[in-house]
């Protein structure tokens, strides 16, 4: 694993060497000088901080927690241990600095100590062979009966300050800023298999990439709401797309609340009422468990509760896209084909509020 202070140590290593190969030149006295120069010159480094224009790459697994409790903790490390030396592998070819490991996250640095023109760029490319890269750290999982992991990417460039955070017991080369909490909430946006980027990332390399949808969304800490980019391909040196993981136009979160439904028939309501139980929510639909076998692209109508759409129940008219039997009933996706805006909008704020935890 490269790390910052690795580096730097390397650095040093490096000069002191330097001035051994050339001890010809030199009295030993001088010599042992000039070694003690470089010596304090590193110490130096290590304690003080600087601001730097930094793009940091945040990944998470998505749903770790909950896979980690179906399985035995070998088997929870085993896989982690595989999903770390694979993606060990490509930041490290693509120049990125691991800054550390938070659970089954990874923050990686492009731009520390040293900053390059290409930094945005390197990271857009790590991103989408770390996306990749899941195939194969899947085929391994499946061969040993382990589940499928999906991984989410957020990236941001910004200033941060860079260096020794801690105290005598312990410290470590570390950045922290603004830019470093952005990040970490556009990573917390993206969804399994998805790159997202702030706009100041984009602009940097707009150029040489795709982008899907972009979402504006409201990030805790900021007055006015964020533009996020996802990237679906990057041509910058070599052709690469990020693999479509599944069908998704938007974020999406957990949730447990009951809602009645009614079926729509030649575009007429039936006068039965039923109720489902949402588990998730998304912009443009929900998963939910109802308790009757209806076929796919059956068209509904449905009433979202007060406590989510605000002071009144909202109509919403949806169709099922799919449907699969479940311990519990029925488990089917249901897409939002009409709804008005206000509902659109009051649907954002949920989600907002609950992936921001207020």
């Amino acid at each position: 694993m490269k790390s910052t202070q690795v580096k730097r140590q390397a650095q040093l290593v490096d000069s002191i060497m330097q001035e051994i190969r050339q001890t010809d030149q030199y009295e030993e006295a001088i010599l042992e000088t000039r070694i003690a120069e470089l010596i304090t010159k590193y110490h130096e480094g290590a304690q003080s901080s600087q601001a730097s224009e930094v793009t940091i790459l945040l990944s998470d697994i998505r749903g770790f927690t909950a896979m980690s409790e179906r399985f035995e903790t070998s088997q929870v490390v085993a896989m982690l241990n595989r999903y770390f030396s694979k993606m060990n592998e490509i930041i490290i070819k693509h120049g990125g600095i691991i800054d550390k490991y938070m659970g089954d996250s990874i923050m990686v640095l492009f731009g520390v100590p040293d900053q390059n023109p290409d930094d945005a760029h390197r990271a857009i490319a790590c991103a989408v062979e770390m996306q990749k890269a899941m195939d194969e750290v899947n085929d391994e999982n499946k061969a040993q009966g382990l589940p499928k992991m999906y991984m989410g990417i957020g990236i941001n460039t910004g200033v941060v300050t860079a260096g020794q955070v801690g105290s005598h017991l312990h410290n470590e080369y570390t950045v922290i800023g603004d830019g470093v909490n952005l990040a970490s909430r556009i990573e917390a946006y993206s969804l399994r298999g998805q790159i997202l980027v702030s706009d100041y990332t984009y602009l940097k390399v707009k150029d040489v990439v795709q982008i899907g949808d972009v979402n504006e969304v409201h990030v805790k800490g900021k007055s006015e709401v964020v533009p996020l980019y996802e990237i679906t391909a990057t041509h910058w040196k070599d052709e690469m797309a990020v693999p479509r993981r599944e069908i998704r136009t938007s974020m999406r979160v957990e949730i447990d609340a009951s809602f009645p439904f009614q079926v729509v028939e030649n575009k007429e309501v039936q006068p039965g009422i039923y109720i489902g139980q949402t588990k998730d929510i998304s912009y443009n639909g929900i998963f939910a468990i109802i308790k009757q076998p209806l076929d796919a692209l059956t068209e509904i109508k449905l009433s979202l509760s007060l406590s989510l759409l605000g002071d009144e129940n909202r109509d919403i008219y949806g169709k099922i896209t799919s449907i699969r039997p479940m311990d519990e009933g029925y488990g089917c996706g249901i897409e939002f084909t009409s709804l008005d805006e206000d509902s659109q909008q009051a649907i954002k704020s949920f989600i907002h509020r609950i992936i921001e935890g207020v």
